[in-house]
């Protein structure tokens, strides 16, 4: 008669334990790598949202002592005619930067899109204006923008016999000028999400298409841009949220003017707060916003998935 092996119980509990505590030595590691980067996003980041937060409900008097004045600070940026202002040309710019480095950066996807050897440069040279420093850029279109004969697009203007035009130093079209600057830089962006969105489209609608006789419009209508929609959403969202929170352009090139005609937000913020010292309006300033931006990125979510379902 053959023995039967009979398996000690508990038997299982030493490896059960040892996978428990694996799992928790994983978990701990990952935080001890975390944990350095959430504390700086903690003390640089969180901690002054909420102390910008308290301070829009005070008058800010260093040395005096924070007086509560509760939403009178909100009361003073919505009938302040200087901040409306700003509102509008903060809203004009995201919606014209918005909707122009899409629609190029569109265009140069599908003009450098391919396998071919050669276009690694062209993607690296027209991505270059991403990787430059901001405050760089801005002062090389400064210069670009000079409103004399002697300026660099005044003097291509001139070859082509149009009168030189003031750029920066007109109320009518200083802010188109920093529009213009932005889609010049926002354009390169745009493009590598679209090259990489492009990756995704089934090569074979093409040849289906072409074999049908569509044309290059109708496959582009009809294939590439409905493929392209949820890279649509993605960029529509980070455009229009790197348009309202423009700054460093703006405050190289104009500083607001010529008389805030290209006054935005962000600078009028920045005035408020470290220039006239009203720290509790420029927080009030910075909620909204704040507010804003996270409305414009619900909003888009909302849309998105509505269209989706």
């Amino acid at each position: 008669m053959t023995p039967t092996l009979t398996r000690a119980p508990g038997r299982r509990a030493p490896a059960r334990r040892r996978s428990m505590w694996e799992r928790r030595r994983g978990t701990l590691i990952t935080w001890l790598f975390l944990g350095p980067a959430l504390l700086l996003f903690l003390y640089f980041k969180f901690i002054p949202m909420l102390e910008g937060l308290r301070m829009s409900f005070f008058e800010v008097r260093p040395y005096l002592g924070d007086e509560w004045v509760g939403l009178d600070n909100y009361r003073a940026i919505v009938s302040d005619g200087e901040f409306l202002s700003a509102i509008w040309h903060s809203a004009v710019l995201a919606l014209g930067t918005t909707a122009g480095s899409l629609v190029l950066g569109l265009g140069l996807a599908l003009l450098i899109e391919g396998p071919a050897r050669y276009l690694w440069f062209v993607r690296t040279a027209a991505f270059l204006p991403v990787v430059t420093t901001m405050a760089a850029v801005a002062e090389v279109w400064r210069i670009m923008y000079h409103p004399g004969d002697t300026g660099l697009l005044n003097s291509v203007l001139g070859w082509i016999s149009l009168d030189p035009q003031p750029f920066l130093a007109s109320e009518d079209s200083s802010l188109l000028s920093i529009m213009g600057m932005s889609i010049w830089r926002g354009t390169p962006y745009d493009m590598m999400i679209f090259l990489a969105g492009l990756v995704g489209v089934d090569r074979t609608l093409y040849e289906a298409a072409a074999v049908d006789g569509a044309s290059t419009w109708a496959r582009l209508r009809h294939i590439t841009l409905p493929a392209l929609r949820p890279v649509f959403w993605i960029l529509f969202t980070l455009a229009a949220i790197r348009g309202l929170r423009v700054f460093v352009e703006v405050y190289v090139l104009t500083n607001g003017g010529p008389n805030g005609s290209s006054e935005v937000l962000m600078t009028l913020i920045y005035k408020l707060g470290l220039q006239r010292g009203e720290l509790g309006v420029a927080a009030a300033g910075s909620i909204v916003l704040f507010a804003a931006t996270l409305v414009l990125t619900v909003l888009v979510q909302m849309l998105r998935r509505r269209q989706a379902s």
